[in-house]
């Protein structure tokens, strides 16, 4: 239950941290899109452990292998399966785990509700589960890029603990923001992010922050009414996501310091085609896109795992002090950017082939 996200895009992961490996099936994916595990491997290569040293120092390549669903580099319309492998899995480290409940993690969730959990790692509430994630939004992005020619998703981190970036969102690439290990398109701004993350390192010691996505080229109409509006779809896929702690779109929390006469995006004729003046519904109104930028921020709290000493209970109720062992990542943020933009495509993707299935032939609009 609960490992499967989407209606038409269905996307289902499986695996646990410390086992065998990590992988993702993807049913509902259009037949003859070109995709190859290179293409995959991209994104996976953003989001993999020991690419930088504010980062864990898990040694994981991260090799994707495409098991079903593609034949000669195009989709076959049948599930398909990719799976990676585990390679530098270190269980030793998560002796004390099996009978002591970290704080902040799902440890005593996890045994509350099965009454059984994989205590290596973490397991399933690792966020090394991510990987099928990714690997399936890159399968989401390269539908989303061939039914909309101008779609682009750029995922950057903006601020990290009290550090915060000035960004031009309007104009940000991707490039710009692979510029750094932070992730941060704000040069100047990542060098004191990245200085930041060293020292609370250092201190044993962890920091959140806040990762902002915008999506391009995104037309009019994707999106549902009531229960599976478009903004309630990102929200769920970006809670889903470990560590994240709030989640806003567009104006946001500034709503609600601002009147009506000052929020509403009023509608003009550019080019021929509908706007809005100004986009503080951030690219969805009523629960469905408006073809503005859709752009949105999410929350990522400090990593649970850290050195300090702190209290807590084992299984059996003793009290005692426990400081973590493992290799964690001080600051979750640099890794999850590519995390965002996973989800974000695997939403906007499902909601593409649902606007496909209710629009006919010939229709105009």
């Amino acid at each position: 239950m609960g490992n499967t996200f989407g209606q038409l895009f269905r996307v289902t992961t499986f695996g646990e941290s410390h086992g065998g490996g990590i992988g993702v099936v993807i049913d509902g994916c259009p037949p003859r899109i070109d995709i190859t595990e290179e293409e995959i491997q991209r994104e996976l290569d953003r989001r993999r452990p020991g690419q930088s040293k504010i980062t864990t120092q898990r040694k994981e390549e991260d090799r994707c292998e495409i098991l079903s669903g593609v034949f000669s580099g195009t989709t076959l319309g049948t599930p398909i399966a990719i799976v990676v492998r585990n390679k530098d899995a270190r269980p030793e480290d998560y002796g004390r785990m099996k009978t002591t409940f970290r704080p902040s993690h799902a440890d005593f969730t996890y045994e509350a509700k099965y009454g059984i959990r994989n205590w290596q790692g973490g397991g399933r509430a690792s966020a090394r589960e991510t990987v099928g994630r990714v690997a399936a939004g890159a399968v989401a992005k390269k539908i989303l890029s061939i039914l909309h020619s101008e779609f682009e998703i750029v995922a950057y981190v903006a601020q990290i603990h009290e550090v915060t970036a000035k960004i031009n969102r309007s104009s940000v690439k991707v490039k710009d923001v692979e510029k750094n290990a932070v992730r941060c398109p704000d040069t100047a701004a990542a060098k004191k992010m990245e200085s930041l993350i060293e020292k609370i390192r250092d201190e044993g010691d962890s920091v959140g922050g806040v990762i902002e996505c915008v999506v391009r080229g995104i037309p009019p109409g994707l999106g549902e009414p009531v229960f599976d509006k478009l903004e309630a779809d990102l929200a769920k896929a970006m809670m889903s996501i470990p560590a994240t702690k709030g989640f806003e779109i567009g104006s946001g929390f500034v709503a609600t310091r601002m009147r009506g006469s000052k929020h509403n995006d009023p509608f003009e004729m550019r080019s021929g085609k509908i706007r809005t003046a100004t986009n503080n519904s951030g690219g969805v109104q009523g629960g469905i896109s408006n073809g503005e930028e859709i752009y949105f921020r999410v929350a990522f709290k400090p990593t649970a795992t850290i050195a300090h000493e702190q209290r807590t209970v084992t299984s059996s109720q003793e009290q005692i002090k426990l400081a973590a062992r493992g290799r964690h990542d001080p600051c979750v943020l640099p890794r999850a950017v590519p995390i965002v933009e996973a989800m974000a495509a695997i939403v906007l993707c499902d909601h593409a082939l649902r606007q496909m299935a209710i629009d006919l032939p010939g229709r105009s609009k």
